[in-house]
């Protein structure tokens, strides 16, 4: 048993070490400690030179090691924070994104200027995981009816719980990619679907490949059959003012744009970059 340290400093100080020399990110370790402790960024910081009590540290520090094995922190702590609410994970959705708040954004920025002030807007979120998507644009948009779709049942879940826990009225239905919403006219749809190329699975992290669920990282079709898909179901569900949404592989974004292109092609499509310069998103404005 490790000997315990007797203030927060030195136990996040000793878990940071550890991590590093495990090949971890050290940073996470104050991710750990702030859920273990129950405190924010700044709690944490005034309360550093504090003493730790036994448990507490023993619970930190178990899970210091079991992410040093490779286990997502998040699922360890079993949450993840996305655009400032704490969703509920486990290993039957993946863990959201930062890069996936930036869809949120662009969403937001562009509702006003499409849809005036039209209400509701039948928001459709396709392959919706932790439901992150959806509960997200729900809370923003509350004047939306949101539908969230997934072809798993377990994922379905883990989304159902996230939205009675953060109060967001969202139609769960279960099915693939668009075959549950294809009886309805949509506004927005968005998808954040699978579209990692299986060739490149070997690149991928051991944190990712070994634990997060493959159901929702990897597609065929170098990553793009269910972009191909979509472009194919999506036209006879789209109202004649629509927004479609996805987010995609930074290297997909002319192959995307292409087949959303020949879908729509009175459309416009962009292919739009994150905050860190890469293409991720797609976006398809259709007007009247």
């Amino acid at each position: 048993m490790i000997q315990m340290s007797k203030t927060i400093y030195e136990a996040l100080n000793r878990a940071s070490s550890f991590l590093e020399e495990n090949n971890r990110e050290k940073e996470v370790a104050r991710y750990i400690l702030q859920f273990v402790l129950g405190k924010n960024y700044s709690e944490l910081m005034m309360a550093m030179y504090e003493e730790i009590s036994t448990d507490s540290f023993n619970t930190f520090w178990s899970y210091v090691e079991e992410h040093a094995t490779g286990r997502p922190y998040q699922y360890i702590i079993g949450q993840e924070t996305f655009y400032d609410r704490e969703f509920l994970v486990n290993e039957s959705v993946l863990i959201p994104r930062p890069e996936t708040e930036e869809l949120i954004e662009e969403v937001r920025k562009r509702v006003p200027l499409l849809f005036k002030d039209k209400s509701p807007l039948h928001i459709a979120d396709i392959g919706t995981g932790s439901g992150a998507i959806a509960i997200t644009i729900q809370k923003e948009l509350p004047n939306a009816n949101v539908t969230a779709t997934d072809i798993s049942e377990n994922a379905l879940q883990v989304a159902a719980g996230n939205a009675k826990r953060l109060s967001a009225i969202i139609d769960f239905k279960q099915g693939d990619l668009a075959e549950p919403i294809s009886h309805e006219k949509w506004d927005i749809v968005l998808s954040n679907p699978p579209y990692i190329a299986h060739s490149e699975a070997p690149s991928l992290s051991d944190t990712v490949i070994d634990y997060e669920p493959h159901l929702a990282l990897f597609a065929d079709e170098d990553g793009l059959l269910l972009y191909r898909k979509l472009a194919e179901q999506l036209p006879s569900l789209m109202n004649s003012t629509s927004l479609i949404g996805f987010e995609i592989g930074y290297e997909q974004g002319p192959a995307v744009a292409g087949m959303l292109q020949k879908a729509f092609p009175k459309a416009n499509v962009e292919v739009i970059q994150d905050i860190n310069g890469k293409n991720r998103f797609v976006f398809c404005t259709n007007a009247e």
